[in-house]
């Protein structure tokens, strides 16, 4: 594997963009049915957290976080987006991007990365096991295309490093989930 992984700049649009079409055929990567202008791309991604993976000057693959709340108390929540070129799939590419997307997060302070992906999309959800992701829940009917009301599969990675309180133990339970879960221990 001779690609490297580096921040995108705005020279790169063009080819995230193909690669974005890419993925809105698809219909199982977004509800998006076009591709933004540069800016309004950008308007919502942290911007240091905008990553492509590059092979001989080619765009093989991007991935970004988006905020996705601006009160304070989730500044450190984001929203990952990945995409990979269909010519590029199967050759690790996604999982090495996406572990460094993780990486930098974690340098810029998020502690928590969610994703909302179709449930058609397997090697999405795959991916994202392989990168330490949880299955939370299925948000039904979210959002309708092509006259369908498709569902989306909510995951989520929690840091390890970043907003872990090490000065009480890592086990402590909290009184409110007595409420809803049984004791098991």
């Amino acid at each position: 594997m001779n690609f490297k992984t580096r921040k995108m700049i705005p020279s790169d649009w063009d080819q995230v963009k193909e690669i974005y079409k890419e993925g809105i055929k698809t219909k199982n990567a977004t509800f998006e049915t076009l591709a933004p202008s540069y800016e309004k791309w950008m308007e919502s991604a942290h911007p240091g957290c905008h990553l492509i993976v590059e092979e001989e000057f080619q765009v093989l693959a991007w991935a970004k976080i988006l905020y996705t709340s601006a009160r304070p108390v989730y500044s450190g929540v984001g929203e990952v987006s990945i995409y990979v070129h269909p010519k590029a799939k199967g050759r690790g590419i996604g999982k090495k991007l996406l572990a460094e997307l993780i990486r930098v997060s974690e340098q810029q302070g998020f502690w928590t990365l969610k994703a909302s992906i179709f449930p058609e999309n397997k090697s999405s959800i795959s991916l994202h096991k392989k990168c330490g992701f949880r299955i939370l829940g299925v948000h039904e009917k979210i959002g309708e295309m092509d006259g369908i009301w498709r569902d989306n599969v909510v995951m989520e990675r929690r840091s390890d490093t970043v907003g872990v309180n090490h000065n009480s133990s890592q086990k402590k339970k909290h009184k409110w989930l007595s409420l809803f879960f049984e004791e098991t221990e």
